[in-house]
């Protein structure tokens, strides 16, 4: 972690850690597991952060230095410098540009009271 906030200050050390749990958590709801895209971990990242932030979701990880699907891709993609992921030939920093709007999904259509799919 070290490592990480040293070459990538931008990023608060549970920006990380929350990213590798919604990697997890992605992973482990698909049989058999296999790689996943950028989109697939950007949408695997909003229920997450639902789940656990509920309306603060965009408060949180906006104080994390998360404030766009991008940003997680850049977090993805310092995990992979770092040699804690792996990427795919074809798979691209961009595949995490304009996954959802974070304004959209945590705030204007944010689901109240229902299951995040």
């Amino acid at each position: 972690m070290a490592l990480l906030r040293e070459r990538y200050p931008r990023f608060h050390s549970k920006a990380y850690l929350f990213t590798l749990s919604a990697l997890k958590s992605v992973m482990q709801s698909l049989d058999p597991p296999r790689h996943i895209t950028g989109t697939e971990l950007a949408e695997g990242c909003r229920r997450l952060a639902v789940e656990e932030f509920g309306p603060m979701a965009l408060t949180v990880l906006g104080h994390w230095g998360i404030h766009g699907t991008r940003d997680l891709g850049e977090i993805v993609y310092a995990l992979v410098e770092c040699g804690v992921l792996v990427t795919q030939e074809g798979d691209s920093l961009d595949d995490f540009d304009g996954v959802f709007d974070f304004g959209e999904v945590f705030e204007e259509n944010y689901p109240w009271g229902a299951n995040i799919p």
